[in-house]
Formats: C-alpha cells, sequence, structure tokens
C-alpha cells in the first residue's frame, strides 16, 4: 500500500522552534505534530507566532519554501508606535536589509484583529509608549525579514504571527492545533492560487 502524503497546516505557538529536536532543550513540533515523516516548507522562528506547513512531499515543501516561487505570506504585526502612511510607502517601495532590498506586496495599519488568541506570555504593556498592528504580505521569506523590514522603518516588532502561506490560512486553529490536506487537494488548492 503506498503511503499517503500529505500537507499539516499547524498553528505554531510562541516559543516553539521549527523542528522536532533540539539540542538546546527549547519546545519543538515533536511536541504538537504527531504526523511521522513531515519536515517544514520553510520556517517560522522561534518568536514568532502562527501558520507553519509541514509536508512529506519534497516537491511541494520546494513549491512553497523555496524563494522562486515567490509564494505570498501575511502576517500580523504588533509593533512599538504608531503605524504612519510614510513607513508604509517605504515598506512597499523596499528597504535595505544587509545590503539587499526586501519590499513587502502590500502593507496597512490594521486594528489588533479580534479573532487573535492571546499570546502566552502577554507582551509587555508599556504605558509611555503607543503600538499598534500591521497587516503585511511579503513574497520572499529571508531570515527574520518582517522583523528587520518594520525596524527599519521606525517600527519595532512586538508581537509576529503568521496567518497565511499561499492558498492557506491559520483561522480555525488554536495554537498548537494543526490540521491536514492531502497531498492532490493540497496541489490543487495551490495550483489555482497561482493562476
Amino acid at each position: 500500500m503506498v503511503p499517503t502524503m500529505r500537507l499539516v497546516l499547524l498553528n505554531k505557538p510562541y516559543h516553539v522552534l521549527s523542528a522536532f529536536t533540539d539540542t538546546r532543550g527549547r519546545d519543538t513540533l515533536a511536541a504538537y505534530v504527531d504526523v511521522p515523516d513531515v519536515y517544514p516548507a520553510g520556517r517560522l522562528d522561534y518568536d514568532s507566532e502562527g501558520l507553519l506547513a509541514l509536508t512529506d512531499d519534497g516537491r511541494l515543501q520546494a513549491a512553497i519554501a523555496h524563494p522562486r516561487h515567490k509564494l505570498p505570506k501575511t502576517y500580523y504585526a504588533q509593533v512599538e508606535g504608531m503605524v504612519a502612511a510614510d513607513a508604509l510607502a517605504r515598506l512597499c517601495a523596499g528597504v535595505d536589509i544587509r545590503g539587499r532590498k526586501a519590499g513587502a506586496l502590500e502593507a496597512g495599519a490594521v486594528e489588533e484583529p479580534a479573532w487573535l488568541w492571546p499570546r502566552d506570555p502577554p507582551i509587555r504593556y508599556r504605558q509611555s509608549v503607543p503600538d499598534s498592528w500591521l497587516r503585511i504580505t511579503i513574497d520572499e521569506g529571508r531570515n527574520r525579514q518582517v522583523r528587520r523590514m518594520s525596524a527599519a522603518v521606525g517600527l519595532p516588532v512586538l508581537r509576529l504571527v503568521r496567518t497565511r502561506i499561499g492558498p492557506w490560512e491559520v483561522h480555525g486553529l488554536q495554537p498548537g492545533e494543526y490540521r491536514e490536506i492531502p497531498t492532490r487537494e493540497a496541489w490543487q488548492m495551490l495550483r489555482k492560487f497561482q493562476r
């Protein structure tokens, strides 16, 4: 019998490593995903939360994670300071990150999402420093890209939540929960999205 290939969509909690093992004793995906032989398609930083795709299909993993495919990823970021129009324009025009330009496909100021789960531990509230929310979509995925872009326009990230990768969304999944999609269906969704 041929094993069923699949895509696993996980809502990765805060302070969980995007790997199944860690020599430093940090929480890993092994505590949340009990599906054998799946591996992350891309990564999500230890201090970021939200949607992480895992699969046992190498071609699908490459289609999701490889930069040449430019699959858009959407994030909600709680930032220090107030999001202004000039910062949004700079994010979309592109900012310099380690000698290379990185730009957002779109960026906008938003209200704190009503559907968003509370973070554990919560963000430290500072009465003297306002914070606001930013929604940003990128199609690269360089190391800590959203955090570096946001800092470059004077908006340090306090909390970062990925809500979408291509056609897939985190909605309906609480932190630590996942759902499986058969690979055939995942490919259909991806092809339809890319049209």
